[in-house]
């Protein structure tokens, strides 16, 4: 059996609540033992900040013109990081001896292929001082510059806990964060992978603005249940052009708005939105030559129970969160930056032609060895 390198991966999603940690044991192939995780949650007044810069940054020259602020925010965010290593190693009494690498997404601020453009909060080398430990940062930006739309990058993992679970294909992983991303592992071993459309995002800030940050999502899709659709301005999310393009394909937070809600009672606001989010999600099958015999549910998103049981209801596909096969959804892509940043220590590819449209499997990340 090849050596097994012990990894710490970190995940700051895009809501703003804190940091995802993982440790995983891997050869970068086929063998995968998931050792633990933590959850590093942010002060409401770090979450609050985030947010409120990452709307500012809408196009590259807003990061020139908002350098300062994302440069001070970065260097609070890397501390965070370091914090959040020191609590897991403490946590699972794990000797940072133990630990070979560690792979660091950030916190994602702005990403458009179309500007060629990603930018993750979180300073790789600063990190790496501060913890003493051989690091993997930037994963995105190699596949951007070789004609990649540089997300999603998860796939490569998705695939490898479906061989552990021995999940019969075709399969779909959908991942619900702040966007909806899938990935479909078909029987000949093709795997293709895109952004669906939004996932917790919209629901999360319409919620935000309305209770002036009070109410941070919908537990369990509770006020969605109470709510009705507005057909009218659901038709008329679904109208963008994006939902008809064939992957590979990417979004970012900001390429929606909640402009479409103005004027609608929270809850029939949030019931819309909600089903943006199914639909969005649903339609994605059709770009599959076969229909998926499992949807497996990961992400935060995953726990909305209005929209689990609808994505169940109009795919009529038997449709499980992850957790029922005895894994957390709450970490996958902690998890996965993990696995992605041994494969990347091993120069093996982290993007493939069907998920972000790269001409050829392509490495990502840089590496740092602490000295």
């Amino acid at each position: 059996m090849k050596k097994l390198i012990t990894a710490i991966g970190l995940m700051s999603g895009t809501s703003c609540d804190g940091i995802d940690v993982s440790i995983i044991k891997s050869d970068g192939e086929n063998e995968l033992k998931l050792i633990g995780d933590y959850f590093s949650p942010y002060e409401t007044k770090t979450s609050i900040r985030i947010r409120k810069l990452k709307e500012k940054i809408d196009n590259n020259l807003a990061l020139v013109t908002n350098k300062n602020e994302i440069a001070d925010l970065e260097k609070e965010i890397t501390f965070l990081h370091s914090i959040a290593i020191n609590l897991i190693l403490e946590n699972l009494k794990i000797n940072k001896s133990e630990i070979d690498l560690v792979g660091l997404h950030g916190h994602t601020i702005f990403h458009s292929f179309y500007e060629k453009k990603t930018k993750q909060l979180g300073d790789g080398k600063v990190l790496s001082k501060l913890t003493g430990l051989n690091l993997v940062y930037d994963f995105r930006e190699n596949d951007i510059k070789n004609g990649g739309q540089g997300a999603p990058l998860v796939p490569i993992f998705h695939k490898l806990l479906q061989k552990k679970l021995q999940l019969k294909e075709p399969v779909v992983f959908v991942n619900i964060g702040g966007i909806s991303n899938i990935t479909y592992l078909d029987l000949n071993d093709e795997m293709i992978s895109f952004d669906s459309g939004p996932g917790n995002f919209l629901i999360d800030k319409f919620l935000q603005l309305k209770s002036n940050y009070r109410i941070q999502f919908d537990k369990n899709g509770e006020i969605a249940f109470k709510g009705s659709v507005d057909r009218n301005i659901l038709d008329s999310y679904l109208s963008d052009p994006y939902y008809e393009h064939l992957p590979p394909k990417s979004l970012d937070v900001n390429d929606f708005n909640l402009s479409g809600v103005r004027g609608l009672s929270v809850e029939n606001s949030v019931t819309t939105l909600s089903d943006l989010t199914v639909q969005t999600i649903v339609d994605s099958l059709n770009f599959f030559s076969k229909k998926p015999k499992e949807i497996i549910l990961c992400g935060g998103g995953r726990k909305n129970k209005y929209i689990s049981e609808k994505i169940k209801k109009i795919s009529k596909i038997s449709t499980l969160n992850i957790d029922e096969h005895k894994i957390n959804g709450d970490f996958i892509e902690s998890q996965a930056f993990a696995y992605l940043a041994i494969r990347s220590f091993l120069k093996k590819p982290i993007t493939f032609p069907k998920t972000t449209g790269i001409l050829k499997p392509m490495t990502g990340g840089k590496f740092i060895e602490f000295k």
